[in-house]
């Protein structure tokens, strides 16, 4: 007999089954290649002097001595956290640059405002990733925008330069939130940096269109370095480099987005929240939102790591305990500010599922390291002590639906018991096209005839695999 408690969650993830088989093991190796191409560091850089100092590209020396150009902006912008009056925006760089975004209500981006990276003295100069916060918009607004970095040379301790911007000449948009801004969202989750999987996934985000995005964690495995974050989401899949340049993503911590040592930084690309958009006792609260699509009050939680804090595989370094309780207290408030008692329709996301009916599923409240002979595996399937604090706070603000991830396996738990709000879980990436039980879903959410309509897309089988209509709270 297995030790089911000796099972570990590699082991589980190994397990599954990806389609494509060669052709998609190709695909993820030049994808990744691809990602680390870009993002590699350069032997060698020359300026190319202009009228005004300036110099558009880089030139890289290859082994051989020849010079290739090489671009500074290395990745589509990706627009994250999104907010009434603020939205974040991202791109890869390939060497040191401080970044910068310009913005307008006019599609000549007439009167544009210039935003650079870093809010000190000193603008932010980094040679991975920019980072730049937009702030001061209207609710409800379209904006257009592009981006720029400006090339920063070192060249001692006492002497930098600026060798002029390179700039992206595409024109985007994005709409802030708001409660007059009509839309759609849509929901992913679990694809575990496969890139099959994340193909078929961002193809139908690309035919659904959505308002917002929300990424439901375990993005990937693990981040070891920050190119692996980089090439999670800045450059996904190379058929969908601007998957998030027009339509803003929420991201919302999986179990696996903690893990590997640049996953305990994540929040150095992936942005949290700004400060002044809440309170300061809950400033830990980064990637928790309240935040209205039109008539839908959308509510993030995290439900952290799947293993409890006194796990000795956890080193001592979790406090997952302290940090529920904390969005406990957060998520007793936002639910009595107006954009959550105004809204017709009220959606929560997080990712470890909130109720699982059968008895052999971990709980997630096992003390001390998760093992337990009743259940499947020793980390939790499901988390009892989230649903305990957050459940009463749904069923007290009309929540109709919690959207979860996490087990691989699509579902969609109707209330019962006494529990009010309608429980679903998201699929996974372990796919055999037309036999398996899981699949990659998209959970698409659309207000429809004073309705909202939810609609669960099969991502890789390309059918719809569940509708539900709720109505007003």
């Amino acid at each position: 007999m297995t030790d089911k408690c000796n099972v570990t969650r590699r082991d589980f993830l190994r397990g599954g089954l990806v389609a494509g088989g060669i052709a998609g093991a190709t695909m993820t190796a030049t994808g990744t290649a691809s990602a680390n191409a870009k993002m590699a560091d350069p032997a060698a850089t020359t300026a190319r002097a202009g009228t005004d100092g300036a110099r558009a590209d880089a030139m890289v020396k290859t082994k051989a001595g020849d010079a290739t150009p090489r671009r500074l902006i290395a990745s589509a912008p990706v627009l994250m956290n999104p907010a009434e009056t603020s939205v974040g925006v991202a791109f890869a760089v390939s060497a040191d640059a401080s970044g910068w975004a310009e913005y307008s209500t006019s599609p000549d981006m007439r009167d544009a405002t210039r935003v650079f990276s870093g809010d000190g003295c000193v603008m932010r100069v980094d040679g991975r990733f920019a980072c730049i916060r937009l702030r001061g918009l209207s609710p409800a607004t379209r904006y257009f925008y592009r981006i720029g970095a400006d090339r920063i040379e070192f060249e001692n301790d006492y002497k930098r330069r600026n060798l002029g911007p390179e700039v992206d000449p595409k024109i985007r948009s994005f709409t802030t939130l708001g409660a007059d801004a009509e839309g759609s969202f849509c929901v992913i989750n679990d694809t575990h940096d496969r890139k099959p999987i994340v193909g078929m996934t961002l193809a139908k985000l690309a035919e659904l269109k959505p308002s917002v995005i929300i990424w439901n964690g375990d993005a990937r495995n693990f981040y070891r370095t920050y190119r692996d974050a980089v090439g999670t989401f800045l450059l996904p899949h190379p058929a969908h480099p601007e998957y998030a340049a027009e339509a803003p993503l929420f991201f919302i911590n999986g179990n696996h987005d903690f893990r590997g040592r640049f996953g305990l930084r994540l929040e150095e690309l992936m942005m949290m929240r700004e400060n002044d958009e809440r309170h300061a006792r809950f400033a830990a609260l980064g990637r928790n939102f309240v935040q209205r699509l039109g008539d839908i009050a959308l509510i993030g939680l995290d439900t952290g790591e799947d293993k409890q804090d006194t796990n000795p595989i956890q080193g001592g370094i979790t406090r997952m305990k302290a940090y529920r309780e904390l969005q406990t207290r957060w998520l007793a408030e936002a639910i009595e500010t107006p954009a959550v008692k105004t809204a017709k329709f009220k959606v929560a996301f997080c990712h470890i599922p909130l109720y699982d009916s059968r008895a052999n599923q971990n709980p997630g409240d096992v003390e001390p390291d998760d093992c337990d002979p009743r259940y499947m595996y020793p980390w939790a399937a499901w988390q009892r002590p989230c649903a305990k604090m957050w459940g009463p706070l749904f069923d007290k603000a009309g929540v109709q639906l919690v959207v979860t991830a996490h087990q691989h396996v699509f579902r969609y738990d109707p209330p019962s018991g006494g529990r009010t709000w309608g429980h679903m879980v998201g699929g996974g990436p372990d796919f055999i096209p037309g036999k398996s039980s899981s699949f990659p879903t998209v959970i698409e959410g659309r207000v429809d005839g004073g309705r909202l309509r939810i609609t669960v897309h099969d991502a890789g089988n390309n059918r719809v695999v569940r509708t539900l209509t709720l109505p007003p709270s």
